[in-house]
């Protein structure tokens, strides 16, 4: 069953994504707020089809932390799941992509360079790092909250990577908050796994950091260790090994105070 629902999401996405996209270039002379808003047709689309189809549904701990304001939202990343219904959990938040993208998939790749994303040279060194922060300053100025993936590629279950700097650095070069992001995606929908299994994926979201008088480390370090403490309790079977290792300290440190 799962396997048919696969087959049929996979070639409901191929008949209605390469059309629509054609669409939204006819987009590209409208006000940036417009061209936005002509990709959450698409986008909810595609959630229906997910919780209907693939039977994938989901759930949002810490909406209270949510603030009104446009923040840098640092999330984990574990499969192309998140980049589509954070969207709809974030409104018509934007997301940091590679430009080269647009060239490289056809249709959604040039739907994606009519919509006002964040698309950066990764291979540009610090000149990409300045036109992050040179993008980024700019939509979050026009009300957009901008969604970067920390860890810089999807990482399976489990695992941990080193968070990059860049979206910290952003938040902190334009005074905006940092909204952390828990999620277990990977769990239900692979890295580049053809199935995906039926279930409910469970998105955190923590209170947000405030940048003002911390240095581009510290903002980091504090989004990466709430992140990955969350991604222990969301997904403890996942993290066995180091929630023992937290209680032998935590019992370490009681016994010594004592």
């Amino acid at each position: 069953m799962n396997y048919l629902r696969s087959v049929v999401f996979l070639l409901v996405m191929l008949v209605v994504t390469p059309p629509y996209a054609l669409l939204m270039i006819f987009c590209f002379p409208l006000p940036h707020r417009l061209r936005r808003y002509s990709a959450v047709p698409w986008v909810y689309f595609t959630i229906w089809l997910i919780k209907h189809l693939l039977g994938i549904d989901y759930r949002v701990l810490g909406r209270e932390h949510i603030p009104d304001e446009p923040v840098v939202i640092l999330a984990k990343h574990q499969s192309a799941w998140e980049t589509v219904v954070l969207q709809q959990i974030f409104p018509l938040a934007l997301f940091v992509w590679k430009k080269e993208l647009r060239w490289q998939i056809p249709f959604f790749g040039w739907a994606l360079a009519v919509i006002p994303m964040i698309a950066i040279d990764r291979q540009a060194g610090k000149h990409a790092l300045r036109d992050l922060v040179r993008q980024g300053k700019l939509r979050l100025s026009q009300g957009y909250p901008i969604v970067i993936f920390p860890e810089g590629t999807r990482t399976e279950p489990g695992q941990h990577r080193t968070f990059k700097t860049g979206g910290a650095h952003l938040a902190v070069k334009a005074g905006a908050k940092v909204l952390p992001v828990a999620l277990n995606s990977g769990e239900l929908w692979g890295r580049n796994a053809f199935f995906k299994t039926p279930g409910t994926i469970t998105v955190s979201v923590g209170p947000a950091i405030s940048t003002a008088g911390l240095r581009t480390a510290e903002v980091n370090a504090r989004a990466e260790a709430w992140i990955e403490a969350e991604m222990a309790r969301i997904s403890p079977h996942l993290y066995r090994h180091e929630i023992a290792q937290d209680t032998q300290a935590t019992e370490s440190a009681a016994r010594s105070v004592g």
